[in-house]
């Protein structure tokens, strides 16, 4: 018989056990901790919400980057996205950080910058593996983990120093890889983002993730619906493109007829491509299940 063990928990799941029977024991095996306090900017606290087991023994981490176009959203918005990665036995952390009508760019690039160097150095005690965070987001948040995990396009964090940080890979949800592109369009929200830049599209390329494409990059799953008219299909085609040619491990799933986010797709879909995620954390050792 398949048993999948959930390192860090006090318990293991029996291989094919229902899922009424995870959801009934997940808030046993997980807790929240909610507003950890990773930054400040004058007086404006930055904070973090973790999700982590009990026992706090260190694993695999989602550090989760929330999307709406740089202006909206918040750090609790997605928190039943994250389930299906604490069904893996990963924690998440999810990230709060300015958005544009508070500051314009580059930021939020920073504050992600900040965030990810903060669990770094103190997640451990959260029980955080600092060795193996999974860097993701949708949508803005998608450009905003790429950004984070490819060096964060030259904008580093002013508070901290030390050594340059290591994602262990990024799952990217349809986020913007080329901001020109973008404003060659029609999303206002990315021109309100950029509106102090001296040269706007200057700035736009150097928060462009395909400017930073380079080898020596961590694994990069991307996911995106073909019929995007938000942030067209073609941004994640080329960043696949330009990290194979720099020979950097990456996949691209596409979900065909797909629009502008996940809650658009159908269930189908949805399924398949958390399989796939699935699939990519195991290749890449970023799960917290180990089958005996």
């Amino acid at each position: 018989m398949n048993i999948l063990w959930l390192v860090g928990s006090s318990t293991l799941a029996v291989a094919g056990s229902s899922d009424r029977d995870w959801a009934s024991l997940v808030g046993q095996r997980f807790t929240a901790q909610r507003d950890v306090v990773y930054r400040r900017v004058g007086s404006r606290e930055l904070k973090l919400d973790f999700y982590i087991p009990y026992d706090r023994k260190p694993g695999p981490t989602v550090l989760y980057i929330h999307g709406g176009g740089w202006e909206t959203g918040s750090k609790e918005q997605y928190v039943l996205w994250y389930l299906p990665y604490l069904q893996l036995g990963l924690r998440v952390v999810a990230v709060q950080y300015r958005l544009s009508g508070e500051a314009a760019a580059p930021a939020g690039v920073e504050d992600c910058r900040c965030a990810f160097r903060w669990v770094v150095k103190n997640g451990a005690k959260y029980g955080v593996d600092p060795e193996r965070i999974v860097v993701s987001g949708g949508s803005a948040g998608g450009h905003l983990a790429l950004l984070t995990a490819m060096g964060s396009g030259g904008i580093e964090c002013p508070e901290q120093d030390g050594p340059e940080p290591h994602a262990a890979a990024v799952i990217n949800y349809y986020g913007a890889t080329d901001l020109n592109a973008l404003l060659a369009g029609s999303l206002p929200s990315v021109r309100k983002w950029l509106r102090e830049a001296a040269d706007v599209r200057a700035l736009a390329r150097q928060l462009s993730p395909m400017t930073w494409v380079k080898p020596g990059l961590p694994p990069v799953l991307s996911i995106h619906g073909d019929a995007d008219k938000t942030i067209s299909y073609q941004q994640s085609v080329e960043l696949h493109r330009a990290l194979s040619s720099a020979r950097v491990s990456n996949e691209l799933i596409t979900v065909h007829g797909g629009t502008h986010g996940r809650h658009t797709w159908t269930d189908a879909d949805t399924l398949r491509v958390q399989r796939a995620i699935e699939r990519f954390l195991r290749r890449n050792k970023l799960t917290g299940a180990v089958r005996r």
